[in-house]
């Protein structure tokens, strides 16, 4: 009898997460996203994956002008971050110190 393998759970609003994108190439605006097809963290799992609590991410989003990673507000109270959107927003958050000299 075979095992079964070990398949990861999935959040309700992701999919499996796509290939990080190059940092360093710049982003033509005609490269959108599939943001439909993406996948897509809720409050609570970004600030998880972010090791930041919750109150963080709704702190940046009522900023003036907002900060943090781009995010969709679907309802009054559900607001929804795109994968690929929060990996380049990470990206470009990064210092490299042998590149900061």
């Amino acid at each position: 009898m075979h095992a079964r393998p070990h398949i990861p759970a999935i959040s309700r609003f992701s999919v499996p997460t796509p290939a990080i994108a190059d940092p360093s190439h710049e982003a033509d605006p005609a490269e959108e996203f599939d943001l439909l097809h993406s996948g897509w963290y809720s409050t609570e799992e970004l600030a998880a994956l972010l090791k930041v609590d919750p109150s963080t991410l709704r702190r940046w989003r009522s900023a003036t002008p907002p900060q943090g990673p781009p995010f969709v507000q679907i309802a009054p109270r559900l607001y929804l971050y795109s994968i690929p959107d929060t990996q380049v927003w990470l990206a470009q958050k990064r210092t490299d110190p042998s590149e900061a000299a």
